[in-house]
């Protein structure tokens, strides 16, 4: 998928609360289950609508995917890798949820709120640093790999209630990159943007510099991959999965908080878990 294609920008518009969903990705399996119907609010209108829901996964793609899964369960590696790829594509217009239950597909329900699964070449990868700091910074993925990294295995927790035990994140304190950056005085939060050009998010300057934020460059041992938000992702451990954004490009520092992309829909700026968003499940971090 050509990323350099402009992604529809969507302007939150005031709507009724509703029941929190997970906007980044939602996880089904016997034990745990996500939402059937895991998109964004869409603005009003008849065609709006239709575009956005997507059209039901047929039978035959189900059990082609079903044997693709299989495959991939069998080969391991490079085949779960573009099966991942395969599996994301149909969930963002999926509308059912059913290629959250498909083998290799990680428990996980892929989805984007452009619609999309934007793609960085390493080479063409950048993530700027700028805003109120004395040196603005744009590193390669060759230079966060040469940083200090730092490993963590944490439960994933998503704000409809599912939860993915024991993920490991591995990658750069945010608080190493703000550091090098020289956050000045007036710095007091954070802004987040992402190169699917639609999604944005936030975190105050002490937020930020806990040392479970990552700039996260590989999840469960093995680059993030596109679906999952590569090659480059926030991970907000103490937070509800919402605050961890994917296809993360600029970390931008602030004087205040700027409401991210699912806040101004809802969801509590401080995600933390079994605190916010009126839930109260158990910590993750």
């Amino acid at each position: 998928m050509d990323d350099s294609a402009p992604h529809p920008v969507r302007t939150p518009v005031p709507l009724p609360l509703r029941e929190p969903r997970e906007p980044g990705e939602s996880h089904t399996s016997h034990d745990a289950s996500g939402p059937g119907d895991a998109g964004p609010p869409h603005e009003s209108g008849e065609a709006a609508g239709k575009e956005d829901r997507g059209s039901p996964v047929g039978r035959r793609v189900v059990l082609g995917m079903l044997g693709l899964g299989a495959a991939g369960v069998a080969v391991g590696g490079d085949i779960q890798d573009k099966l991942d790829s395969v599996l994301a594509s149909v969930s963002a217009k999926d509308p059912t949820g059913v290629t959250g239950l498909l083998p290799g597909g990680g428990g996980f329900r892929f989805y984007s709120v452009s619609n999309s699964i934007p793609h960085r070449a390493e080479s063409d990868y950048r993530l700027t640093i700028g805003g109120l700091v004395d040196k603005p910074v744009s590193y390669r993925l060759s230079d966060l790999r040469a940083l200090p990294q730092v490993r963590m295995v944490r439960d994933v927790q998503c704000v409809t209630g599912w939860r993915v035990p024991h993920t490991a994140f591995s990658g750069v304190r945010l608080s190493t990159l703000l550091d090098a950056a020289g956050v000045q005085s007036k710095g007091a939060a954070i802004r987040f943007t992402c190169f699917d050009g639609v999604y944005t998010e936030s975190l105050t300057m002490e937020q930020a510099r806990r040392p479970d934020m990552l700039v996260a460059l590989t999840m469960n041992d093995k680059p993030v991959t596109d679906a999952h938000g590569g090659p480059v992702r926030l991970y907000a451990a103490p937070m509800y999965f919402y605050k961890s954004a994917k296809w993360l490009s600029g970390i931008t520092v602030t004087k205040d908080v700027q409401p991210g992309y699912w806040e101004h829909y809802g969801y509590d700026v401080d995600g933390w878990v079994g605190k916010s968003n009126g839930r109260h499940d158990d910590p993750t971090s």
